[in-house]
Formats: structure tokens, C-alpha cells, sequence
């Protein structure tokens, strides 16, 4: 009535799956917050480089 190899094979693959799935959805997840930023920060510049050429065409 106890495990066998089987059942110890299967629960060990399970788990690897599952922490396998939550370390994909994290780094996914890292990746768009990451992406965000970087969009923000470049809108950012466009802006103030923008700004400064609309500055200059008015001197």
C-alpha cells in the first residue's frame, strides 16, 4: 500500500511543472513591467527633445 518509484516520479515532475509555470508567468509578467518603463522613459525623451526644437524654432 505504500508509493512506488512510479508515484515518486510523477509527483517529482509535477512539482517541477508547477514551480516551472509560476517562474514563467513571474518573469513574463517582470518583462511587460520592464518594457513599460522603457516605453515611458523613451516617450519621455521624445517629448523633451520635441520641446526643445519647438523652443529653438522659436528663438
Amino acid at each position: 500500500m505504500g508509493f512506488n518509484i512510479g508515484d515518486m516520479i510523477f509527483q517529482l515532475v509535477s512539482f517541477i511543472l508547477l514551480f516551472g509555470l509560476i517562474f514563467a508567468i513571474y518573469f513574463f509578467v517582470q518583462a511587460l513591467v520592464t518594457r513599460s518603463r522603457n516605453t515611458n522613459s523613451v516617450e519621455q525623451k521624445l517629448d523633451k527633445i520635441i520641446e526643445l526644437l519647438e523652443k529653438d524654432r522659436r528663438d
